[in-house]
């Protein structure tokens, strides 16, 4: 019986393309989300794939199936298919946003957001988040505002002002009008 400790030697011949793949059965074909409550993560950045998918698998993100599914991989097949989904094109989703939800959302983007998630969150440098999908985009944003999810210091900074600058908002409608606004941009 394998110790405790024993981590899994890597996949003989297991291609970058193949290790993607087994990301498809929530993710889409090539990293295309086609549900509603996970994202899109063809065209972005390998660097942040592979820290997204090593904070899920050392517990620092919080999702029970990604935690559980990144927990499976050595260093080097996260690495492998961060690369491969890198490679692929990005596309927004197209979805019907609330007007005056997606206008307040852009007001909070411009104020809290544009910084590091610039051309208003479509920039796939910057993790994209316009044309996400709305439910994913809502939940997510909502741990953020809640400290489900360890966010860097300035990403810390602008959530705190947000939410102190707008105290007839609960977090959960801060995060419903961004998403409207993401969900608005393609």
């Amino acid at each position: 019986m394998a110790a405790k400790d024993d981590k899994p030697a890597l996949m003989t011949g297991a291609s970058a393309s193949m290790l993607a793949n087994t990301c498809a059965g929530c993710h889409g074909t090539n990293g295309q989300s086609n549900g509603p409550a996970t994202p899109t993560i063809a065209g972005m950045e390998a660097d942040y794939l592979t820290e997204v998918m090593q904070a899920y698998k050392n517990d620092e993100r919080v999702n029970t199936i990604m935690g559980r599914i990144a927990k499976g991989y050595s260093d080097e097949e996260i690495e492998l298919m961060a690369n491969a989904l890198s490679k692929q094109s990005y596309m927004g989703m197209k979805q019907t946003s609330a007007g005056p939800k997606a206008q307040m959302g852009k007001k909070l983007h411009d104020n809290y957001c544009e910084k590091c998630h610039e051309n208003g969150g479509t920039s796939v440098e910057d993790t994209p988040l316009a044309g996400q999908w709305m439910p994913y985009l809502q939940v997510t944003i909502l741990d953020y505002l809640n400290g489900h999810n360890n966010p860097e210091k300035k990403m810390t900074k602008a959530i705190e002002k947000m939410v102190a600058e707008h105290p007839n908002m609960t977090m959960a409608q801060l995060a419903e009008d961004l998403s409207h606004y993401y969900a608005s941009q393609k």
